[in-house]
């Protein structure tokens, strides 16, 4: 078997992790895994049901009822199923985004979709990102990424996206959220984001997404061997 090549692609809420690793994957044609909206799509879950993504206790009570996968459209785009209802859509609010970061801690969910992640790239070439995509999910991928900005100018980007589907958006409000999701994804005592020593730093703040793939590619051709 063939081994399969994986890109990590981690870093903090707003870097353009998605947007980049999604291009990215489309180039190249790998599978791009949004693990931040599996995480997503398990708050979305525990939410319709009234759970509080502090609860431990509820969410252990409840896990079980909860069955997740991803399909792909014609066109590459990853879909979340939850318990066969297309949730993708509604899982892309700030309320859902913050309450992920909360539940993402908790050993008993990062253990349930751990194997699920990882059994994609053993399958396909991916390119993943996510919090500790590069530390936890994949520490042996083929290449790893930290993309990062400032707090404001993910803020930004952040309420740029909003306005442009149509929803509200606080700049304010959104860099305080975003800088509260910083310091609770760098201090839970579960899988917490970091950037390992063996892996390449993008700083977005000042580059455009052009520049941020054509340094990508250029790390990648130095370690995969065609």
């Amino acid at each position: 078997m063939v081994k399969k090549i994986s890109i990590a692609i981690d870093g903090p809420a707003g870097a353009g992790k998605s947007t980049i690793a999604r291009r990215l994957a489309a180039e190249m044609g790998y599978h791009y895994v949004d693990t931040g909206a599996i995480y997503r799509t398990v708050a979305y879950f525990f939410d319709l049901w009234g759970v509080s993504p502090k609860d431990i206790d509820g969410i252990t009570r409840y896990i079980d009822e909860l069955t997740i996968r991803i399909e792909y459209d014609a066109e590459g785009v990853q879909h979340m199923i939850m318990n066969g209802m297309d949730v993708t859509n509604d899982i892309r609010t700030q309320e859902i985004s913050q309450k992920a970061s909360i539940i993402s801690a908790h050993a008993i969910v990062r253990d349930m979709l751990l194997d699920m992640q990882r059994e994609v790239a053993q399958q396909h070439n991916v390119i993943m990102d996510g919090r500790d995509i590069g530390s936890v999910v994949l520490p042996k991928a083929t290449v790893k990424f930290f993309l990062t900005a400032s707090p404001e100018i993910r803020a930004r980007r952040r309420t740029k996206e909003l306005l442009e589907k149509g929803q509200r958006a606080d700049y304010e409000k959104i860099l305080k959220e975003i800088e509260q999701r910083d310091y609770q994804d760098t201090h839970r005592e579960v899988a917490p984001l970091k950037m390992t020593r063996d892996s390449i730093k993008l700083d977005t703040s000042d580059m455009g997404i052009d520049e941020v793939i054509a340094a990508m590619k250029e790390a990648i051709a130095k370690k995969v061997v065609r």
